[in-house]
């Protein structure tokens, strides 16, 4: 019976062992795959920032480049004025070769009477000081034509300069985004591959609460609507770069949610806390825009009871979490 029993608890001892190690290779498994996601994301929410500011970049060439057409007419107008004083220098000087501004001792001997002297000496006076002021006048319409032309000209080059930088920067992170693109078709073939039990425990790795905000009071009607519309997305799957309706990324779900009711946020993460007023932890309000990892790389919607809604990552569906289940970078208020 003992040597029964001792062989009956080696083979219960070998049966758990292997149990045991699956388990640990499943939670090492999924700290790999948590890691993936995390690279994965915060590359393409950089790709997604550098894309905006490339559209930002744009819309300020253009703007530009109107200024600069304005600026251009502008230009004309004073080359126009230029045209016209010296046309106004031109004759004034023809007078004075005609023999009106001979010198003032010469009009003085041959003038008449004294009172014809002094009228002819103050009109030679008035002449030169015309001359004067209209070549002044001409000097301030060159300079204002140059002047304009060129601010014009080098605000436009700059930013096209500009422009071009961010584009290149941008460049590069697809470059580096297409290398991840491996990873990302890597990550999804594990969530997919993984069985029941196993694929529940990634979903569950934040820890989803059953949340409801029925009762729910928030200071602020926007944010509490945005809150509202968002909450009706939960169970919706998690898509790189998607802005809803049906499948969202973190700063998509937070986006869509928003322009529901006409409001505008930015489309990144990052953006998106560097938008709005920034509010403090202990003052969030329901429908706050919450920041998680360093550099804001996640976004949420805080729900009240320091909760947050948020899409998490793939193969997570839109769900409620603690928000001390991820580091907190930040809030802002829309």
């Amino acid at each position: 019976m003992r040597a029964f029993l001792a062989a009956l608890g080696t083979i219960i001892t070998l049966s758990v062992l292997p149990i045991a190690a699956q388990a640990e290779d499943v939670d090492q498994l999924i700290r790999t795959m948590d890691e993936l996601s995390h690279q994965t994301n915060d590359k393409n929410e950089a790709v997604k920032h550098k894309e905006d500011e490339v559209k930002a970049a744009e819309d300020e060439v253009n703007r530009l480049t109107g200024v600069a057409q304005d600026t251009e007419a502008v230009a004309r107008t004073a080359e126009e004025s230029e045209k016209a004083f010296q046309a106004e220098v031109n004759r004034i000087a023809g007078a004075k070769y005609r023999g009106v501004a001979i010198d003032p001792m010469s009009k003085i001997f041959g003038a008449h009477n004294p009172q014809i002297a002094i009228d002819q000496t103050a009109y030679m006076a008035t002449i030169t000081a015309q001359t004067e002021e209209a070549v002044a006048k001409l000097v301030d319409a060159t300079k204002v034509a140059k002047d304009a032309r060129d601010a014009a000209a080098k605000a436009v080059e700059d930013a096209k300069q500009h422009k071009a930088n961010l584009e290149g920067e941008r460049d590069n992170l697809t470059r580096e985004q297409e290398e991840l693109k491996g990873k990302m078709k890597e990550l999804m073939d594990k969530v997919n591959g993984l069985n029941p039990a196993d694929r529940a425990k990634w979903v569950a790795k934040n820890g989803p609460i059953d949340y409801s905000i029925a009762g729910l009071v928030g200071a602020n009607p926007i944010g509490m609507k945005a809150l509202e519309i968002g909450m009706t997305k939960i169970g919706a799957p998690y898509g790189w770069g998607a802005t809803g309706p049906d499948v969202f990324d973190c700063s998509g779900l937070v986006l869509w949610s928003y322009a529901q009711q006409g409001i505008t946020v930015p489309r990144t993460s990052q953006a998106q806390m560097a938008g709005g007023t920034p509010v403090s932890r202990e003052e969030l309000q329901p429908g706050d825009v919450v920041g998680f990892y360093p550099g804001a790389t996640h976004v949420g919607i805080y729900a009240g009871d320091n909760k947050i809604l948020h899409a998490s990552d793939y193969g997570i569906p839109v769900q409620v979490v603690s928000m001390d289940s991820m580091p907190y970078y930040g809030a802002r208020r829309y």
